[in-house]
Formats: C-alpha cells, structure tokens, sequence
C-alpha cells in the first residue's frame, strides 16, 4: 500500500474538446471520396491532440496533424489512437503523428494535472461534471475516490476542505496523482491507496459522507460495494453507461435498495445508443 498526503482551488475552464470543421480544412488535400470518414472533433489533453483515424485516412495522417499544428498553436503533439482502451488500466495504444512524446500537464478549472497518455487513463472531457461533482463538497467532508487516476475528482474535493481518500491500482497513474497533489499545493488532506478497488480491507474502517466513482465500464457491481462505507444521508455520485431506455428502471432500482435519487443526468455519449450517465444518490439508511 502506498500512501501519501494532499489540498486547492476552482476557477476557468478549458477547452476539452476541439471542434474546427476539420473537414472543411482538409477539402483539397484529401480527395472527397474519403473526407467523410475524417471527424471534425478531437480530444485534446493538455497540449497533445488525439485523433482516432480510421484506415482510409491512413495515407493523409500526417497532412491532418500538420493542419492541427498549424491552426492550433496551442497543441504541440498529434496522436492517432491505434486501439480502443484495454485492460485493466484502461490505456491505448498511439503512433505519433507530429511531436516527440506522449506526457503533457493538462489544465482545468486552475488545476494542473502531469499524465503520459499512453500509460494513464484521462477523460478532458468530463470536466464541466468534474467540476459540478466537487463544487458540492464541503469543508470537513470526508470524501471516497476509487478509480481516482491522476486526480481529477480528489484534488479538487481536497481544495475544498475535504479529508480525501482515494484508490488506484495502476501504478503509473498513482506515481502522476503524487506529483499532481504536489503540483497542485494539496497536502495533509488526501491518502492514496494504491491496489485493487474491489480489495475493501485496504480502506479505512469509516462512513464517508461522499463517494465518488467514476466507474469504468462494465463495473457497476462496484455500487454495491461501497453503499456500507457511506454514513446514512451521505452522498453517492455513481457512473455508469446505460441506454436512454434503461434509466427509468435503473431510478426505480435505486429507490428499491433505500436511495433517493438526487439528480440524474447524461453526461457524454460513448456508442450510438449508449451513453455515459451519473446519478446522484443520497443514502436513505
């Protein structure tokens, strides 16, 4: 177990996701016959740009990322995202399309966040729900991260004067989160749990007043997990992928098993029918 301690501040956005009619600015480089696979949007992390190219554009990468560079000074490196996330650190593999490497310091809302890309799992666009999350933190709070990766739900939540404990078992990742509580200026208030989430005799015996899981998909049996570590009338912000078609059901299981729903919202979608929702739930007993 590796352990080390952590506090910081709310400010202004970034932008997490670039839309700059990409296609439009590749008519007459690529022929028209292929633009329509090219995607205006791209993730941006820090100053790497992050493509997903399918194999028809495969002979036009390097003119795209030349073109990224060029009209976003800003953005330093252009990947190509070679393969979906994998494992249980949930990683891809990248060819470098332009730039020299793959770590970055990504900023959001007045936090600075050090990652690689290609070893860490990192969301830019959450970011807005990052920030809605631990806006209602409170001083004294005591707060519950798993799969906290390199920060972004536990430094701001420790900003805000709450005693943070959070866990991951990529060791990369927990290498970035020590040096982003450093970065940061967030000390004595968090714990880092480096080991399995699903492992609980790693936790502190406690009742928390908030859980925060940004739950990988696939996971939700982690729910049930943790309901026993949140004191009664604490709160639950829990992540899951669902169709528009299952949250009906979903809120009325919750309810079943003693939660008052909060608030439920859509937060980014991930396939065509699927999309990535959080509900906030607060523990009736």
């Amino acid at each position: 177990m590796l352990k080390s301690h952590t506090s910081v501040i709310i400010g202004c956005v970034v932008n997490i996701r670039y839309d700059m009619q990409l296609r439009d600015q590749m008519k007459g480089s690529i022929p028209d016959s292929v633009l329509s696979y090219l995607s205006n949007r791209f993730d941006v992390i820090g100053d790497i740009a992050i493509l997903h190219l399918p194999p028809e554009l495969h002979s036009y990468r390097h003119t795209i990322a030349s073109t990224i560079i060029s009209r976003r000074h800003a953005i330093h490196t252009v990947l190509n995202k070679t393969t979906k996330l994998e494992g249980g650190n949930r990683t891809a593999h990248y060819d470098i399309l332009f730039g020299s490497g793959t770590i970055t310091t990504h900023h959001e809302y007045d936090y600075s966040y050090r990652l690689d890309v290609k070893t860490v799992f990192f969301n830019p666009s959450l970011a807005t729900e990052r920030r809605r999350v631990t806006s209602l933190v409170l001083p004294g709070e005591t707060v519950l991260v798993p799969f906290c990766g390199v920060g972004p739900f536990v430094i701001p939540a420790a900003a805000r004067g709450a005693d943070v404990v959070a866990i991951e078992q990529n060791p990369d990742a927990c290498r970035w989160f020590t040096e982003n509580c450093d970065l940061n200026g967030v000390a004595d208030r968090i714990t880092l749990i480096s080991g399995d989430v699903f492992d609980t005799s790693c936790l502190p015996q406690r009742k928390y007043d908030r859980v925060i899981i940004p739950t990988p998909y696939g996971m939700d049996r982690c729910l049930e997990m943790f309901v026993p570590f949140v004191r009664k009338e604490g709160m639950i912000h829990f992540y899951t992928f669902k169709k528009r078609t299952q949250i009906e059901s979903l809120v009325k299981e919750f309810e079943t098993k003693g939660f008052n729903v909060i608030t439920q919202r859509r937060c980014g979608n991930v396939a065509p029918s699927v999309s990535r929702w959080v509900f906030d739930l607060m523990k009736n007993g």
